[in-house]
């Protein structure tokens, strides 16, 4: 049990880290909106300019949402209809990449199969065919998004899949129910409750895209509301079309996070205490058939930009770039960016946790604990309801008249990509952090370890692994950003997605794969190195049982 003054400090310390979230937030609103005012909002919302990019902004979310919905069914049932096949861990295991990997690497390898001098027009200029397929444009966003959404939504639906009661498939083969009536009547109940969640999640991440369409948008017709953002204040330097881009951003987030709400969480009927059977629909040969060629499909179009960006890296001259000093001033700032920003959002998603833990232990709570418990539950979802690009947009309006915002480039990179790594962080800690207070609580008070000693003998021995596994995925989410640094970045604040983008844009397309490279290896192994040993306790247990 906590002492009072423990429980004190540790609701002291969630409402501290509320309020400096919210006040980084409000103010960079707050700017915003006395912006607008002041630029003439009114009249700049019927700039057909502005309509235009939002119009394509909506175009391009709802398109690569039903895109990546429609391929992740197939995709998902084939893996729930062959549980057992050489290769089915590892084909899983690849659609977690794309969900971990830089979206700058993975627009580079996407180039690699599908751009002009790649692999797929090369085929066909062996064929005889002479005109190009353009990756760039509205099919190039599309095909970018799928390639990065379609394996969530794959792996959502199939996590739902495989909790369907092995009863159900029992039944469904005692009564001879051909594959569509098992689709009809036991998969796509699970699904339909599945999909508006999946495609809400989806949608916004496609309406907030930055990095892809700056790459592959291709011009102005093909604009997002955040890629529209920062050409008005790094091209063209116009402050009050921002402003109107990032409120209409603001809006468009907090419609789609509203939406969200009002569709309940799907019904989970659990796992019944019989045995998994093997499912009867999958073993008929057409289906084995029809399942090995979705999952192969699926396995050539999520590797090959994975495999194009290793050969092109290597194909680089990857120890001179590495000795180049442009790239050890742009490593060492990532890295400094990345640490402090991975130590920032750990430290305040842990005073969250434990103020909430703290106040849900309460017997009895005032109206203002309920409240500070909701308020620190909604916290991180706040990067979702303003997105990095119009956090570093209102941040800049705001320091403009006073300095020069680049001098404080790096801090406010550093606090965004902390916010923008709080959700992950937050579901990394959470459930360790209530297991472990569940398993100490009685031992430390029966000993009367408290503060310091409790922290250094029980605490830390206990939550360090997941301590650092939050740490290495906050790091690798802002080692790999380019969202904020694209604002920012200078010759003088060089990061390495940033170098990346910049060996892109002056078509030195060799180095840019090289150090893609690099960039893409130091992710991995900070993830892998989060990861390390979680495994092996596992396997113990499973072997000791």
């Amino acid at each position: 049990m906590l002492t009072a003054s423990e429980r004190r400090r540790a609701i002291s310390g969630g409402a501290f880290s509320l309020a400096g979230i919210a006040l980084f937030v409000a103010i960079a609103v707050a700017i915003l909106l006395a912006a607008g005012i002041e630029s003439g909002g009114d009249t700049t919302l019927a700039d057909p300019y502005l309509l235009r990019v939002l119009r394509f902004t909506l175009l391009q979310a709802i398109l690569s949402t039903l895109l990546s919905i429609l391929f992740a069914i197939p995709i998902a049932r084939a893996l729930a209809r062959q549980p057992r096949f050489p290769g089915r861990l590892w084909l899983i295991r690849l659609m977690a990449v794309p969900m971990g990997l830089p979206v700058l690497i993975g627009a580079l390898g996407l180039l690699g199969i599908w751009g002009r001098q790649g692999l797929l027009n090369q085929a066909l200029a062996a064929l005889g065919l002479s005109q190009p397929v353009s990756i760039y444009g509205l099919a190039g966003i599309l095909l970018a998004h799928v390639f990065f959404n379609m394996p969530l939504a794959c792996r959502l639906m199939l996590a739902g899949l495989e909790r369907v009661p092995a009863e159900y498939w029992l039944v469904g083969g005692g009564l001879g129910m051909r594959p569509a009536s098992i689709f009809r009547f036991i998969e796509w109940p699970v699904l339909r409750g599945l999909i508006p969640g999946i495609a809400g999640l989806i949608f916004m991440l496609c309406a907030t895209s930055f990095t892809l369409v700056l790459i592959l948008g291709g011009g102005p017709a093909a604009t997002t509301l955040e890629v529209a953002i920062y050409q008005a204040l790094r091209f063209d330097f116009d402050p009050g079309r921002a402003v109107m881009l990032s409120l209409l951003q603001i809006v468009i987030t907090l419609i789609v996070l509203g939406a969200m709400t009002l569709f309940r969480a799907p019904d989970d009927h659990g796992l019944t205490s019989g045995r998994a059977l093997r499912r009867i629909d999958g073993q008929v040969p057409a289906a084995r058939w029809v399942d090995a060629a979705l999952l192969l499909a699926a396995a050539i179009f999520l590797g090959l930009p994975l495999a194009s960006v290793v050969v092109t890296g290597l194909e680089a001259n990857l120890l001179k770039l590495a000795g180049q000093p442009i790239f050890l001033q742009a490593a060492i700032t990532s890295l400094l960016i990345a640490l402090a920003a991975g130590l920032l959002a750990v430290l305040i998603s842990f005073a969250i946790i434990r103020a909430r833990s703290v106040i849900s232990a309460e017997r009895s709570k005032t109206l203002g604990l309920r409240g500070l418990s909701i308020a620190l539950s909604a916290s991180s979802s706040l990067i979702l309801l303003v997105p990095p690009i119009v956090l570093a947009t209102g941040w800049f309006l705001a320091l403009r008249p006073f300095c020069d915002p680049s001098r404080f480039a790096a801090l406010l990179i550093v606090a965004i990509n902390a916010l923008m790594a709080l959700p992950f962080v937050i579901r990394v800690l959470e459930p360790a952090y209530v297991i472990h207070r569940r398993r100490t609580e009685r031992l430390a008070a029966s000993l009367g370890l408290h503060g310091i000693s409790r922290l250094r003998l029980i605490d830390w021995p206990g939550l360090r692994k997941p301590l650092f596994t939050a740490l290495s995925f906050a790091m690798a989410l802002s080692l790999g950003d380019l969202g904020a640094v694209a604002l920012f970045g200078s010759s003088s604040l060089m990061t390495l997605p940033w170098l990346v983008y910049s060996k892109l844009g002056s078509y030195r397309t060799n180095d840019a794969d090289g150090y893609a490279l690099i960039l893409g290896v130091v992710c991995l192994l900070l993830t892998i190195a989060g990861t390390v040993g979680q495994g092996t306790r596992d396997g113990e247990s499973r072997h000791n049982d």
